[in-house]
């Protein structure tokens, strides 16, 4: 179990956390798994939504929302293979989408 506090100004939320683990571990290495998960988690929320404006996404019929968050994904991953172009992410974005030629080298499409 894991409880965080977090401060923002004068308010105060308070959040539990219940984890099911195959092992037993000690106070440290537990709390290090548990901020090591929730980093990653945030580092790729936060990508998908500077460069895919994901929380704006108001898709909610059917699986559309979850459809679309898997195509958001492999984009990412695609995107952030492709390092010939040394730019941000949300530009690689924009020149796929303008540039079929970069877009068919991010998809690893050969070219006729």
């Amino acid at each position: 179990m894991v409880e965080r506090e977090c401060h923002i100004g004068e308010t105060i939320s308070c959040e539990t956390s219940y984890y099911l683990l195959s092992r037993e571990y000690n106070g440290k290495v537990f709390a290090d798994a548990a901020r090591k998960h929730w980093g990653i988690e945030n580092k790729l929320h936060w990508g998908l939504d500077v460069s895919f404006s994901e929380d704006e996404c108001r898709k909610r019929a059917g699986n559309a929302a979850e459809n679309f968050a898997m195509v958001r994904h492999i984009a990412l991953n695609l995107l952030k293979q492709k390092n010939s172009m040394k730019k941000s992410i949300k530009t690689k974005r924009l020149q796929a989408g303008r540039d079929n030629i970069y877009l068919m080298k991010v998809l690893g499409i050969k070219a006729i």
